[in-house]
Parts: structure tokens; sequence; C-alpha cells
């Protein structure tokens, strides 16, 4: 067994992270020049830069779709993925620092994305660091590959897969300790219908985010408030706006969170609000995360089905419901959307796919899994046996890939949510795994 010092890489490494999650790297669509946004350019280069300086050989897109971090030889190619966008952070008032400013407070560090997913890449990329200054021996080449929007459409990835190398196997740090060898088929769709005069609504940021908060201009708010008051939802009241309040959390585990969304449409729909999309929230997803209403109990060894509301826009011209559903391994996504497409046509509303991630499941048998859980057994006191997600990760971008870390088991899940953060002596412990995950898939 290595004796691999990664304290010595504390500084640094809080360092480096603060540089990336300094720069906001939120896809933005409105940019020309950059595919999605001059923030995520910026973060990709800087993120090179920061390998370069590590002792990597570096490449950029020229488009800006992509990077990636080269070291060793040999004709294996074992690849570690991560990516540097985010998700919004619209509720910065209720950060405990500005969330593109990122502080260090009693050992944990706040910002977005240094759990999802800035702070696990440099933590891999720092075990990598630490085997090189030990003069290890790299058997084979190591590259890792930085993507640019998976938290939309992995176009980023997906142009890496197109163009270059396909790596042999590989893990990416963006879950949790022990292993993740399943994941759930990622589903994202619209639901579309014509508008509405009586109400306008824009709530929710991200298919893949539980909205805590969604707003509404009425004229009766003592009404809305009796009706509040009996579900004893949380709200509260500007002029005359209600903001129903909730509580984020990631698509991957909605039940986690409280979908403020649904509890907007279940008020609207007591006020009597004539609007097929509040009727369809309300009356047929309501505030279940699970789609029973839809299908019943779709449950496998990778756990049960998710359905999450991320946003709701109804304008004069259009409403659209966007919808995050998390499909369990075993069943198929085109039975869940002709169920689902069949519901919708009875309020009216149209079914469109907009993005669709099949599941991935490797047998505990497999040769990648059973290396890092040895790494895992020997590194710490958990057990080894892996898990299974409704989480999305580019594990599913390539063939012999699973999600590895960089949470811990009983710790926070801060990805998506207000005052996301990394705590600094899990993510050293996270930089050791890694170092000694990566020597043993190099031998």
């Amino acid at each position: 067994m290595l004796n691999i010092n990664v304290e010595k890489y504390r500084e640094d490494l809080i360092r480096d992270i603060k540089k990336l999650v300094s720069i906001n790297s939120v896809t933005d669509k409105s940019e020309t020049n950059a595919p999605f946004g001059k923030g995520i350019k910026r973060t990709l280069a800087e993120c090179l830069d920061i390998a370069k300086s590590l002792g990597f050989k570096t490449y950029m897109d020229p488009e800006g779709y992509y990077g990636y971090a080269d070291i060793g030889q040999g004709d294996t190619l074992f690849a570690i993925l991560g990516h540097l966008d985010v998700v919004p952070a619209d509720d910065k008032d209720n950060w405990i620092c500005p969330p593109f400013e990122p502080a260090l407070i009693e050992d944990k560090l706040y910002g977005r994305g240094t759990q999802d997913d800035k702070g696990p890449t440099l933590a891999a990329m720092y075990g990598m660091k630490a085997l090189l200054d030990m003069n290890i021996n790299i058997k084979k080449r190591v590259r890792f590959i930085f993507g640019t929007d998976e938290e939309t459409l992995w176009r980023g990835i997906n142009k890496y897969m197109e163009k270059e190398e396909k790596p042999s196997f590989g893990f990416s740090p963006d879950s949790m300790f022990p292993l993740i060898h399943a994941e759930k088929g990622l589903l994202q769709l619209k639901l579309t219908g014509t508008g509405s005069n009586n109400i306008e609504i824009h709530a929710g940021s991200a298919f893949n985010a539980v909205p805590d908060k969604a707003s509404f201009k009425t004229s009766d708010i003592e009404k809305a408030k009796r009706i509040i008051t009996k579900h004893n939802f949380e709200y509260k009241v500007e002029g005359d706006a209600i903001t129903i309040l909730g509580n984020a959390s990631h698509a991957a585990k909605p039940e986690n969170g409280i979908n403020a969304i649904s509890r907007l449409c279940i008020i609207l729909d007591e006020l009597g609000m004539e609007n097929n999309s509040i009727k369809f929230i309300s009356r047929v997803i309501n505030e279940t995360y699970n789609g029973d209403n839809i299908v019943d109990k779709w449950r496998d060894v990778s756990g049960k089905l998710t359905l999450n509301v991320g946003k709701l826009d109804i304008t004069p011209e259009e409403e659209v419901i966007s919808i995050d559903v998390r499909i369990p391994v075993t069943y198929k996504k085109e039975e869940f959307a002709e169920k689902l497409a069949d519901q919708a046509k009875k309020y009216n509303l149209l079914y469109e796919e907009f993005d669709y991630l099949h599941s991935i499941y490797l047998p505990i048998d497999n040769e990648l899994i059973i290396k890092l859980r040895k790494v895992i057994e020997e590194q710490t006191d958990l057990d080894s046996t892996p898990l299974t997600s409704g989480g999305a990760t580019y594990a599913r971008s390539m063939e012999n890939c699973v999600a590895f870390g960089a949470v811990f088991p009983g710790k926070p899940k801060t990805e998506h949510q207000t005052n996301e953060f990394i705590d600094v002596n899990d993510l050293m412990k996270s930089v050791e795994i890694y170092a000694h995950a990566i020597y043993e898939l190099l031998n």
C-alpha cells in the first residue's frame, strides 16, 4: 500500500477550487462566440491552466465544447470525467456567501460548484498530482476530460466522444462513495399548451432542481391565505403577490425537497384558476414524487421511479411544464412516455421529449468495480457494496465507467441547493482515495 501525504496540497487545492467557483459557469444561451457562454469557456480555460501547472499536457476544443489533460504513456487510455458547468443560483440573498464568491467557513468551502462538480474534479486531479510527485511509473495514459454542459444537454461530452479517442475505462467523481454501479434512465420532457390571459407565472430554474419558491399575483389575498393555511404550506406576501415556499433538492432525490411549483398549483386550482397546466400539476402530479398516478409503482434493483416538476412558465402565448423523470434500469422510457402523453392529452397538453440519457448497470464482478471496492476497503471503514442512483453522471457517456465519490455516506449532499458546500477534511480524504484508486487502476 502506498504511503501518500495529501495534506501538503490542502491550501493549493482550496485556492484552485476557489478560482473555478469564482467564475459563473451557468449555461448562457445568449452568447454567440462560445457554445454555452463566456463563463463556461473561461472556466474551461482556467481549469486547463491549473492542469498544466500540475504537470499535465492539455488540449482545448477550438469551439470550446470540451477540454482534456493528459499524463502517462501506453496503449490503454484511462479517463476521469468531470464537468465544469453549474446550475443557476437564483436565491443569492439566502446564501451564507455570494454563490460565486467562495468562502471557507469552519472547514466548509461554500460556493456554487464546490460539490458539483468543480471541487471533486480538482480533488481527483490532485490525487494524480500526488502520484506524479512520488515518481510513480505511469504505465497507462490517464486523461481528465472536462465537460461543459452536463447540467443541460451533454453536448460537450457528446462532442468529445464523437471526435476524440474513447477511453477503455474510467470513473466520474460526481456522486458518492463507495461507488455507483447503476444509474436510472433520465428523461427530461416538456408539456406544452396554448397559454393563458388570466395569469402569468415563471417559476423554477432547471429541470433537475426541485424549486424552492413559486409566486403568483391575486386580487383576493385573504382567500388565498385561507387555502394556503388549510394546507399548512409556508408562504410570504408582498403587496398583491404571494410566494409559496418549498425546499430545494436535486431532482435525483426529489423526496428530499418540497416542490413549490406543485404547491402553487394546488392553491391556484382551489382558487378556481382555469388553466390546463395548473390543473394537470395539481390533479395528476400533486405533491407525489413517484409518478404513481401515471405508472403503477415502478421500482427495481435501482430503486423507484421519481418525478420532478422543475419549471413552470405560463404566458398569454404559451404554457410549458418542464419535468425531470428518473426511470428504473429495467423499465422502458417509451412505456412511461406513452402513459404520460395520454394523461397530458386530457388537459390539452402536448408531450415533447427534451432529452434522454439511457440507464447504466455494471455487475459487481466487473474488474473496475472490484478494484474500486478494494481501494474503499483499504482506505476507509465504509461498506464497499456498490450503490444505485437516480443521478445522471458522465459515467453514462462511455462503456466501463462508474461514478466514484466524492461525497461520503451520511454527509450532506448540497449540490443544486442554496449554500452548496464541500467539507474540506472530506475533500482531502477523497484526494487520498483518488490517488490510491488511480494507482490501482494503472496496474
